[in-house]
């Protein structure tokens, strides 16, 4: 199935109550292992890769690594560019084939918001991809994300409609007490706010900062309109630890006898089983064919 865009692969998901896993991915192996989930839980996914991780692999041979392992399953895949605040990057993108871009201009003030996502909504448009942006802040590290707790402010629900309409994104990421990263306690999520903002707009929403939300609160999130959530830190730590469990042993082979593979098979192995564990709590089970 080739890639589809991010208002495509959420569509209906705020009317039929579950939500679209967007999952953070480094290397091919891990992006492997979330298709793998998705293809078991018969399941949409959305593919996001960081500034720093596109740096990485490269962006080339990102858009064909996923665009390839996209045409090889029968789910809907989406890639998507995450947080990114490189305008120059984020046109490229674009340009070379990605269906989904996340501008992130929420340290900016409220009209150079608005008017910095509406220029990237307008390139946008002339390729076929989504838009995603973000009102409010989220505290915590990710990667090339790095907002204090200080200046982490949550979303002003009379801020959204006038932003949704004057910017014509196809996704909104607001800030509701989730943070990026490991939680040092357990995240306190304003629900009241959430509510607040679902009867402003008809605008998916977007949950960011997943690793550590309670599964109760993912649940109820979804109830209440959240239609795409955010999960990427975690991951990595169940890549490595899968790498480390057997890496003693692969290396204490004879020369020769050594395979890199059997590092990675278990890594991805783990990947797709925690990353489908999510895929169940969103509520997307069973929905890659739903249109």
């Amino acid at each position: 199935m080739s890639l589809v865009t991010l208002k495509e692969i959420l569509a209906g998901t705020r009317e039929n109550h579950y939500a679209v896993g967007a999952f953070n991915f480094s290397c091919p192996e891990d992006a492997e292992g979330i298709i793998m989930a998705g293809v078991e839980k018969q399941a949409p996914v959305i593919l996001m890769v960081s500034m720093n991780a596109l740096k990485y692999n490269g962006l080339k041979a990102t858009i064909g690594m996923i665009k390839g392992m996209a045409e090889a399953v029968d789910i809907p895949v989406c890639l998507h560019l995450d947080h990114a605040t490189d305008y120059d990057l984020i046109k490229e993108c674009i340009r070379e084939g990605f269906t989904s871009v996340m501008i992130d201009a929420s340290k900016k003030p409220y009209e150079e918001n608005i008017a910095d996502t509406k220029m990237i909504v307008e390139y946008a448009k002339e390729y076929g991809c989504s838009v995603e942006a973000e009102l409010g802040m989220l505290g915590g590290r990710e990667e090339n994300v790095v907002v204090e707790d200080s200046s982490a402010a949550m979303t002003n629900p009379e801020d959204v409609p006038r932003f949704v309409e004057e910017t014509g994104i196809d996704a909104l990421a607001v800030a509701i007490g989730t943070a990026h990263g490991f939680y040092k306690a357990e995240p306190k999520l304003d629900f009241e706010r959430l509510e607040k903002i679902t009867k402003l707009t008809d605008c998916p929403l977007v949950l960011h900062g997943g690793t550590g939300v309670p599964e109760a609160d993912f649940r109820r999130c979804v109830q209440m309109g959240m239609s795409k959530i955010n999960y990427g830190t975690a991951i990595k730590s169940v890549f490595v630890g899968a790498v480390a469990a057997v890496a003693a042993e692969e290396a204490a082979k004879e020369p020769g006898k050594q395979d890199p593979r059997n590092l990675l098979r278990p890594a991805k192995k783990a990947v797709a089983e925690h990353v489908g564990e999510k895929i169940d709590i969103y509520g997307s089970t069973g929905k890659a064919n739903k249109n």
